[in-house]
C-alpha cells in the first residue's frame, strides 16, 4: 500500500498558536520577510488556551501592582529588581504592539489594550508597613514615579468605590495607584497578529493539527509527523528550527524532542476558577484593577485581584483565580497528561520539588475543598457588600509550574517562565507561567539572539529591530527622557492614558 504522507520542507516551524508563537512568527517575518514558517496547532482556533482572555489575568503583568514581584527580604528591606524587570519587558511589548499597529499590521488597538488604573491593596499594620515600604522602593525608579501611595480612607473610596464600600472604617488600610496601567486582551491581539500572519505569503497556518514526534537529524535538521485531527491524514516536515509555545502541552513534546537540554525538567498542574459578577450595576460600579497579597504558599497565578476586564467586547468583573489540582496540563488536556509526563530522569526532581513545597499542597487541597459560600466569604475580604446571587463561577486557564533539576536541592519548583534552547539554537521551548504573555517581546527577542544569532548581529536585523522597537539595547529605567518619550509616543498609538 502507497505512503500516503504528506512531506513538505520549511525554515521555521511554530508548535501552538498563542501569543508566544504569534509573536515570535511575526518578529521573525519582518526581520527576514522571505522566511518559510508553518504553524501547527492541535486546537481549531488561535489563542484558545493560555492566551484567551478567560483563561489569563489581563493586567498587561507590568508589575504595579502584582505585590509578588517585590519580595520582602530577611532584613525587612524591598527587593524591586523582578518589579523593574517586568515593567521594563512590558514597555517593550508596548511598543512593538505600537508599531503593528501603525504599520496596519493590526488594527483598531482599542480591542485588545485599554487604561485602567492598576492598585494594589491590604489591610493590617504588617501589611500596610510592607506596601508603604514597597511604594518606597519602586517609586523612586523611573519607570514607577508616578506611583501614588495612600492611607486616606476619602482618597481610597475615590480609587476604588466597590472595595472601599461597607469596610470597617477602624480597620487600618492602604493602596498605591498607577494610572498609567492596562487592561490586555492576550486572545483578541493573538487572533489579530496570526489573521495578518495568514495573509503573508510563506506562512502556513494548520489548526486541528497534532504533533505526534519530533527527532533531530544527522544534520541537526528536525523531522517531525503531524496527525490532521479532523482527517487522520499524515504529515511529516523537515526544518532547520522549531518553536514549541504550547502552552501545557510544551513539556510533553520537549521530552519527545529528546534532547539533553531536557533532561530532569518536569511540570506541575494547577488550574484555576474566576468568581465572574453577573450583575451590570456592580460591574459599573469597578473601574480598576485591584490586586492583594497572596495567601502563604499560594502559586503567583493565584494572587488574589478584584478585577475590571473588557472581554469580547463586554465590560466584566472577576475576583481570583482560586487555585486547584489537576492532572491535565492544558484546559483541553487528558487527565493522563501528568502520569504520562513521568520519566526516569525527572521523577526524582519532581519527588525532591513535591517535599519541599508541602505548603503549597495543603494550599491547593484547602481551594479545591472550597464551597461557593468559601469563595464568596474570600471575595468580601475585597468586597464587602459582595452579595452571593450576584457572583457564579467561571473556569479559568491551566498552568503547568517548571520543575527541574538543582545539583543542590534535588529538584526545585519555579514560578515563571522558563526557556529552553539547544546547544546549537535548532530547537527552543517554552516552558511556566506568569508573567508569560506580558512579557513576551522582550523573551521572544532573546530567544531570537539565541537561535539566530549570526542573523542578529547583521546591521540589517539590528536596524529592523530598532525599528520595530526604538529603545531597543536601552533600559527605560536608567533613561528617563527617552522612557517618557516612548510612553507618550506608544499611549498615542495605542489609544492609552499617558
Amino acid at each position: 500500500m502507497p505512503d500516503k504522507t504528506i512531506r513538505s520542507k520549511t525554515e521555521v516551524v511554530l508548535i501552538g498558536a498563542g501569543i508566544m508563537s504569534a509573536t515570535l512568527g511575526l518578529i521573525l517575518k519582518e526581520l527576514q520577510p522571505d522566511i518559510k514558517i508553518e504553524i501547527f496547532e492541535r486546537l481549531d482556533r488561535a489563542a484558545a488556551e493560555s492566551s484567551d482572555a478567560w483563561n489569563n489575568a489581563g493586567t498587561g503583568h507590568s508589575a504595579f501592582c502584582e505585590l509578588n514581584y517585590t519580595p520582602e527580604n530577611e532584613d525587612g528591606t524591598i527587593d524591586p529588581k523582578k518589579a523593574i524587570s517586568i515593567a521594563e519587558s512590558f514597555e517593550v511589548s508596548r511598543q512593538f504592539w505600537a508599531y503593528l499597529v501603525e504599520q496596519n499590521k493590526v488594527s483598531s488597538p482599542e480591542n485588545f489594550i485599554k487604561s485602567i488604573p492598576h492598585l494594589s491593596f491590604v489591610w493590617g499594620d504588617k501589611n500596610v508597613e510592607y506596601l508603604k515600604k514597597r511604594f518606597e522602593a519602586l517609586q523612586k525608579n523611573q519607570l514607577f514615579k508616578d506611583m501614588v501611595f495612600s492611607t486616606d480612607l476619602s482618597q481610597l473610596k475615590e480609587w476604588m468605590p466597590l472595595v472601599m464600600k461597607g469596610r470597617d472604617e477602624s480597620e487600618k488600610v492602604a493602596a498605591t495607584r498607577m494610572a498609567i496601567g492596562t487592561d490586555v486582551n492576550f486572545g483578541e491581539l493573538t487572533r489579530s497578529i496570526f489573521g495578518y500572519l495568514d495573509t503573508l505569503e510563506g506562512v502556513t497556518i494548520h489548526y486541528h493539527h497534532e504533533v505526534q514526534k519530533l527527532k533531530q537529524r544527522e544534520d541537526k535538521s528536525w523531522r517531525i509527523k503531524i496527525t490532521d485531527l479532523a482527517t487522520g491524514q499524515k504529515r511529516k516536515v523537515y526544518t532547520k528550527f522549531v518553536f514549541i509555545g504550547a502552552g501545557g502541552g510544551s513539556l510533553p513534546l520537549l521530552e519527545k524532542a529528546d534532547v539533553p537540554e531536557g533532561d530532569g525538567f518536569g511540570g506541575f498542574p494547577v488550574s484555576g476558577q474566576w468568581l465572574k459578577c453577573i450583575n451590570p450595576e456592580v460591574i459599573a460600579k469597578h473601574q480598576s484593577k485591584v490586586y492583594g497579597k497572596a495567601s502563604v504558599g499560594a502559586p503567583p497565578m493565584s494572587v488574589p485581584h478584584i478585577d475590571s476586564r473588557m472581554i469580547n467586547g463586554e465590560k466584566q468583573l472577576l475576583f481570583g483565580p482560586f487555585a486547584g489540582f489537576s492532572t491535565r496540563f492544558l484546559k483541553n488536556g487528558s487527565y493522563s497528561d501528568l502520569p504520562l509526563s513521568i520519566t526516569t530522569d525527572n521523577i526524582f526532581p519532581m519527588i525532591s520539588a513535591g517535599i519541599k513545597n508541602i505548603p503549597l499542597t495543603k494550599y491547593l487541597i484547602q481551594q479545591v475543598r472550597q464551597s461557593t459560600e468559601d469563595r464568596i466569604n474570600a471575595l468580601r475580604e475585597y468586597v464587602p457588600s459582595a452579595k452571593s446571587e450576584d457572583w457564579v463561577i467561571e473556569r479559568a486557564g491551566q498552568r503547568v509550574q517548571v520543575i527541574k533539576k538543582d545539583k543542590k536541592e534535588g529538584g526545585i519548583l519555579e514560578f515563571g517562565t522558563e526557556v529552553i534552547t539547544t546547544a546549537d539554537g535548532s530547537l527552543s521551548v517554552l516552558l511556566g507561567a506568569s508573567p508569560g504573555a506580558s512579557t513576551a517581546v522582550s523573551i521572544m527577542i532573546d530567544l531570537v539572539g539565541r537561535c539566530f544569532k549570526e542573523e542578529l548581529a547583521s546591521a540589517e536585523w539590528q536596524e529592523k529591530l530598532k525599528k520595530m522597537i526604538p529603545s531597543y539595547g536601552q533600559a527605560l529605567n536608567n533613561n528617563p527622557a527617552l522612557s517618557d518619550e516612548i510612553r507618550k509616543s506608544t499611549a498615542a498609538v495605542l489609544k492609552l492614558n499617558n
